[in-house]
């Protein structure tokens, strides 16, 4: 059976690829010949970014798993090994757990871009949805990651996350059993914390990213002035607001990443711990069962969530908030009813409650990283409240506020 020729007409090593496989098709699809909007700006970094990071984490996650032992007796070994006898060792291991903070800090900026920038309206609302799903196989992938140290935090960390699935009805305490494959966090809890995190939740985290790549170069990238620049072409069919991704975008992301880098470094060289912030001090300690830490709380970026459950004082009613917390996120697209998308050309009453939402997420963020208190508490009751009214009320705040008219081009101030 002959081989039909490739239709870019690539001769070589090159053009024998392209007859049995589409790589140069690929390569103008999605970067040489893909129409981005001409006025970015810096918050478009973070998509770029959160896939450098993500290349990072799957590198130095390898190099790790070649050390680790995930069992209960020499997890807490294993990675002191790794720390002090492994060349490189030290390094290789802060900069994955520096990474995953890092890895949650663009996510977090990229989905407030999203929400700036209208993002996740039409016709983006699965790109948004792809989006969100990375975001909670994220969270799980870093708890499951959080365990495996074995060290203080980790043990205490992983009994009180898992107790919480205890509070569901019925089949909450076969649950907890179930998950934790004991009564207690054990060596079978380990195992399954680390099959999970170094094979399963990956596997699907990278699937999702591809998934979420193809919509987003399926319906265009969005941009500041929320213009869809597919509807104004030249008369050879390309976006007249529109410039080649590459060169123009993959010069400025090779920037932007070299800025990332050299502070990323900076903090894996002089700060892996983040003032106890990436890595708490009792981490450094091994799992004990019979001593408690003197305060049990998660790592920063599930801080909001954790200050959400402390906030309730029902267990299930916390939990449910948690959960309602993160699946809110998914409908977003349907609650806004905005007649624009970006906040450029939104009214004062837009703007202020966004900008008082990142304020809140910020304090429910540093409250759930503290030890509880009678101010704390209140304080998250009311950052919670907050936080379900800006999307509950949304439909209505967002319809009645007043607009700005949105230009026919797109601008670049």
């Amino acid at each position: 059976m002959a081989i039909t020729p490739n239709p870019h007409n690539t001769t070589g090593f090159l053009g024998w690829i392209d007859d049995r496989f589409p790589l140069t098709k690929i390569w103008k699809d999605h970067v040489a010949e893909y129409y981005a909007p001409k006025n970015f700006n810096f918050w478009y970094y973070f998509g770029s970014l959160a896939m450098l990071v993500l290349v990072n984490q799957i590198l130095t996650g390898i190099f790790l798993t070649m050390h680790y032992t995930p069992s209960a007796e020499d997890a807490f070994s294993s990675v002191e090994y790794i720390m002090r006898d492994v060349p490189w060792g030290d390094t290789i291991r802060y900069l994955h757990s520096t990474g995953a903070s890092a890895f949650f800090i663009v996510v977090y900026l990229h989905m407030f871009r999203a929400l700036l920038y209208g993002s996740y309206r039409k016709p983006r609302e699965l790109l948004w949805i792809f989006g969100c799903l990375i975001y909670l196989v994220l969270m799980a992938e870093a708890f499951a990651g959080y365990v495996l140290p074995w060290g203080q935090m980790s043990y205490w960390g992983a009994q009180v996350i898992i107790s919480l699935f205890g509070a569901i009805p019925v089949i909450g305490p076969d649950l907890v059993i179930w998950i934790q494959g004991d009564y207690i966090p054990s060596d079978a809890t380990l195992n399954r914390m680390f099959s999970l995190h170094v094979i399963a939740l990956p596997f699907i985290l990278v699937g999702l990213v591809i998934a979420h790549l193809m919509a987003l170069h399926e319906v265009g990238s969005n941009n500041p002035d929320g213009i869809e620049i597919k509807k104004n072409k030249d008369a050879s069919g390309k976006p007249v607001d529109g410039i080649p991704f590459h060169p123009y975008y993959t010069v400025k992301d090779i920037m932007g990443a070299t800025f990332f880098m050299i502070i990323f470094l900076g903090v894996v060289f002089f700060a892996p711990e983040g003032g106890g912030n990436f890595l708490e001090a009792p981490n450094f300690e091994p799992a004990d069962p019979l001593q408690t830490p003197e305060h049990i709380v998660p790592v920063w970026y599930f801080g909001a969530f954790y200050a959400m459950l402390r906030a309730v004082p029902d267990k299930l009613g916390g939990v449910l908030v948690m959960g309602s917390a993160v699946a809110i996120l998914f409908v977003l697209p349907w609650l806004d009813r905005s007649p624009v998308k970006s906040i450029r050309y939104k009214g004062i009453i837009v703007k202020t409650a966004v900008m008082i939402f990142a304020a809140v997420f910020l304090m429910l963020t540093y409250l759930g990283t503290k030890p509880t208190s009678d101010i704390a508490t209140l304080l998250a009751r009311i950052g919670t409240i907050y936080y379900f009214a800006f999307f509950l009320l949304m439909p209505w705040y967002s319809k009645l506020d007043r607009t700005k008219p949105v230009p026919d081009r797109v601008t670049d101030h």
